[in-house]
């Protein structure tokens, strides 16, 4: 950090996760203080559809922000992380979200994915772009609010920014454009798809770089500039100081995410790579571009709550490592944490949970360790579907999210991907990650490698497993993985 470089002594971060909304300050030391967060949970009115009501999050982002502020007092920059893909429409004039928002886990676009195959046009369902469609179906069947330029578009990045600034930006980063469906470089729209779902254009927000004062939030007091825009897993990944090619951050919270730089290029074109990986675009600065590639687990926390809230073998999420400690190894008892299908590197859809050699003397603590190293396993794919596609070896893997607070579970990560693993001093280095971004416009930090020389892990977690060990873990994993596919057969046909 230059001395002095910033006349207020801190960054005012706003984090719009899928539950909450979470404030903070981060100062230049890279400390985390005074944290406020409200909850703001999505609705799911029917099997499949995932909704959320864009007011109340915009009332708990001016909420949180200024209790923040109140007990900092004023501050160089906002920086601002948010859930990637979750869908807004809103009329220009008053501001007022029409109908509800479409969270990135709903659903009820498959059908318009599946004909779009048939236009040789892939989009994934929890993408944005299908979603758009949908709502302008609903509220603007003909498109003339939207071509008359009375109706906006945003994902969370954008609605969050256009409240703090009253209304007077209408912006999008490029790592939240990228994952929207809607553009291929990350700098423009794609007239393609555009055309395809009868998108107008001058409904969309202007795409800007991820780091770079954008304008003021002037709702909040003393207008600190808006200077740092990046998705959640964007986000984590520079909070974890992964700014150059082969560096790698793993998130395990509900579901989980990896995601490496790979730098300038693509790692590989199409929507996924060999392996299973999908090209993401990690920051933009000014004109440039970094790449990276992202894996994706669908369910991991959400194997410890289906413990804790359905099977009541747990009382509290954080009981789970104290169970599985009561055992030293699974009896080789083996769960497949495939609740919601198996994301990267198969892609199977209608794969379920599945739990594999049971016998009388399995019990409590051989079935939750059981669970904590199937996620850990996992894990494992991700990494080295990552590695297969960028061409770039993770030296040691550094994670965030709730389930990096698990001894158990990171300890038989470590195990399973054979590497150290690096736990983030922060639970959620999505704050750190903002702080950066915005601190690096207005001079906190000189750049990137400022960055990544403030990674300071609060613990680091060596494999205690040998390489033959290891190799024989993974081949029974394997094994399981392979049982609990095609579960649901018409599942499995699906690929978006």
């Amino acid at each position: 950090m230059r001395a002095g470089a910033a006349g207020r002594d801190g960054i005012l971060v706003v984090d719009v996760g899928t539950s909450g909304v979470r404030s903070a300050v981060v100062r230049p030391d890279s400390t985390v203080e005074h944290i406020h967060h409200l909850p703001v949970l999505p609705t799911s009115p029917q099997p499949g559809l995932v909704e959320f009501d864009g007011t109340a999050m915009a009332d708990a982002v001016i909420e949180v922000a200024g209790r923040v502020l109140e007990a900092s007092g004023p501050l160089a920059a906002v920086g601002i992380a948010n859930q990637r893909a979750s869908t807004l429409l809103w009329d220009r004039g008053t501001g007022v979200p029409i109908g509800p928002g479409l969270g990135w886990q709903d659903l009820r676009t498959v059908g318009t994915c599946l004909e779009l195959q048939g236009q040789g046009i892939r989009v994934a369902p929890n993408a944005s772009a299908t979603k758009v469609g949908a709502l302008l179906d609903a509220a603007d069947p003909d498109r003339t609010k939207a071509e008359r330029g009375e109706l906006a578009f945003g994902t969370v990045d954008t609605w969050v920014t256009w409240i703090l600034s009253g209304g007077a930006l209408h912006v999008t980063d490029a790592t939240n454009a990228g994952v929207t469906g809607l553009t291929r470089d990350g700098r423009t729209w794609d007239p393609v798809i555009l055309d395809a779902l009868h998108i107008p254009e001058s409904l969309l927000p202007s795409i800007v770089g991820s780091t770079g004062v954008i304008g003021a939030a002037s709702v909040l007091p003393g207008s600190p500039s808006i200077a740092g825009l990046a998705g959640d897993q964007q986000a984590s990944l520079i909070g974890q100081g992964c700014v150059r090619p082969g560096q790698a951050k793993a998130t395990f919270g509900t579901g989980g995410m990896l995601d490496q730089c790979v730098g300038g290029a693509v790692a590989h074109d199409g929507s996924r790579g060999p392996a299973g990986t999908i090209p993401v675009i990690t920051m933009r600065k000014g004109d440039a571009i970094s790449w990276g590639v992202e894996a994706v687990m669908l369910s991991a926390g959400t194997c410890v709550e289906w413990l804790r809230d359905d099977l009541g073998v747990l009382e509290s999420a954080a009981q789970s490592a104290e169970v599985a400690a009561g055992c030293e190894h699974t009896g080789d008892v083996w769960f497949v944490p495939a609740l919601l299908g198996l994301g990267t590197p198969v892609w199977d859809f209608g794969a379920r949970g599945t739990v594999l050699g049971l016998t009388r003397g399995s019990g409590r603590p051989e079935l939750v360790r059981a669970v904590l190293e199937g996620v850990a396993h996992r894990g494992a794919d991700l990494l080295e579907a990552a590695e297969a596609d960028s061409g770039h070896r993770v030296e040691a893997l550094r994670v965030d999210g709730g389930m990096s607070d698990n001894p158990v579970f990171v300890g038989a990560l470590a195990d399973a991907c054979g590497r150290p693993v690096e736990i983030a001093p922060v639970v959620e280095a999505t704050t750190l990650g903002a702080a950066y971004l915005a601190g690096m416009a207005t001079g906190m930090w000189d750049g990137e490698d400022e960055v990544a020389a403030a990674w300071s892990p609060r613990a680091v977690i060596e494999p205690l497993a040998t390489p033959s060990e290891r190799e024989a873990l993974r081949s029974r994993w394997l094994e399981a993985r392979d049982r609990a596919r095609a579960t649901v057969p018409e599942l499995s046909g699906l690929d978006f």
